[in-house]
């Protein structure tokens, strides 16, 4: 993934070049998986359903990159794989703790993490026996970066995700795609087979050195979704690997398709399921457990001209929303090169945490709602109870568009009684006594039955 900051001219023409790839990609990958069936172990199922149940993760995308401060794409502004790799000797980050990062994102109510193990550059932010360009044996660090922060996670009780690239813009056995066209490899020595044994080894290596994995975050596929040929990525066999080394792992594909077989969860890039204002997105929506992504700014990786930080009103509403159609939110921040976490989006995440503290009953552990978002917010579900997120209301009179029996209706903070009627139309209006004051989220919980 990468920064969108285009003109409008420019994003709408790289829209239209992205919608007839993801048809070409979409295609490619149903012929490739159309026979391929897939039976989730009973403990895939059970981590399923926890992963919905947690509602918020933490993306962290951090490597040598982020020594330049130009986000995680920048081997791709006209340099070369071999002058790029240089960068390793110079990269120590004294101050990484990753007890500290843990905690920070724990006290801000995320239940997991997902961290860039590998990206597109090539780089491995652990020891592995399969490359000498990882953080042990490349830099003067030295230390295993996921080794720390997965005992870290297991320590505090935090479900630790892989993020791990399918393609690599270093290797010259990775078949050249669309990008990283320009780093000086030498493309007559592109060799699948080597290369896909290269991914499997390793993915054989986070699964068995690190613990249990929650899931494994893959991206790339879309590297070569304008082949004039289909590009096989063998992903049944590597998605069998994983399952079988731990079957509770659960499996996400950034590919920007419908999910195939073999697949846990379903991605969404910059927007929320059904939407597609980025580009990435359209894909139908499946019955799998869903999760978007999104920054706190406008960068993946550590860019430091970027300070366009969310706002904690707008982190909230993004939160809620997603939960309003049955999603997680995976919130990212780029590291420094020094291994800190930036400020700013530690202060951002501890507002988080203190919403999340008062009002996560109303958030984890619960189903979409009953109706799509309405211009004044949207709803989510826990049994019989129903909560109205008011977000950006401007009446006091609320509509919902429910089929069900409203039985009792409150406010959520103060438990005092809210008045409603029901509408000829079969709908519920809520009448409040006043507009709720400018706080980011005025909840009402709703007591119901079915009719």
């Amino acid at each position: 993934m990468r920064i969108t900051t285009l003109p409008d001219t420019m994003k709408i023409l790289k829209s239209l070049l992205i919608a007839g790839a993801l048809a070409t990609g979409a295609a490619n990958a149903s012929a490739q998986l159309a026979d391929i069936t897939y039976t989730p172990s009973p403990e895939n199922i059970r981590a399923r359903q926890q992963f919905s149940d947690s509602g918020f993760g933490i993306f962290i995308h951090w490597g040598i990159y982020s020594m330049f401060a130009q986000g995680e794409w920048y081997l791709q502004d006209g340099l070369t794989a071999h002058e790029y790799a240089k960068a390793a000797r110079g990269f120590y980050p004294a101050d990484f703790d990753a007890d500290k990062w843990v905690k920070a994102i724990k006290e801000a109510g995320a239940k997991y993490i997902c961290f860039t193990s590998r990206h597109h550059d090539g780089f491995s932010m652990f020891h592995t026996a399969q490359s000498p360009f990882n953080i042990v044996d490349a830099t003067p660090f030295g230390r295993d970066i996921v080794k720390e922060l997965a005992d870290a996670c297991h320590r505090h009780g935090i479900k630790l995700h892989l993020y791990y690239s399918h393609l690599d813009w270093t290797r010259e056995d990775y078949p050249i795609g669309r990008t990283g066209r320009e780093t000086g490899r030498d493309t007559s020595k592109a060799n699948w087979a080597s290369y896909y044994g290269f991914m499997n080894r390793q993915l054989t290596e986070l699964l068995t050195n690190y613990g249990e994995i929650g899931a494994i975050w893959f991206d790339g596929c879309w590297d070569h979704d304008q082949d004039s040929t289909r590009f096989n990525w063998e992903l049944e066999k590597q998605y069998d690997l994983i399952h079988s080394l731990q079957p509770a792992c659960l499996i996400g594909n950034n590919h920007h398709w419908t999910p195939v077989a073999g697949e846990d969860i379903q991605i969404f890039e910059r927007d929320l399921p059904g939407e597609n204002h980025a580009g990435f997105s359209g894909q139908e929506i499946s019955t799998l457990p869903l999760e978007t992504c999104e920054t706190f700014n406008g960068s993946w990786g550590y860019r430091i001209k970027d300070q366009g930080y969310k706002t904690t009103r707008k982190l909230i509403h993004y939160l809620v929303k997603a939960a309003g159609m049955g999603a997680n939110l995976l919130l990212n921040m780029g590291p420094q090169p020094n291994g800190e976490l930036p400020a700013v989006a530690l202060g951002r995440l501890k507002e988080v945490g203190q919403w999340l503290a008062d009002n996560g009953e109303t958030f984890y552990a619960t189903t979409a709602g009953d109706f799509p978002a309405q211009e004044w917010g949207t709803t989510t579900r826990k049994g019989d109870r129903l909560f109205v997120h008011l977000l950006t209301p401007s009446s006091t009179d609320i509509r919902l568009p429910l089929t069900c029996k409203v039985k009792s209706a409150v406010n959520y903070a103060d438990r005092t009684k809210v008045k409603f009627t029901k509408e000829a139309d079969g709908s519920v209006t809520l009448h409040l006594a006043s507009l709720p004051a400018d706080t980011h989220d005025h909840i009402i919980e709703l007591v119901t039955s079915s009719k």
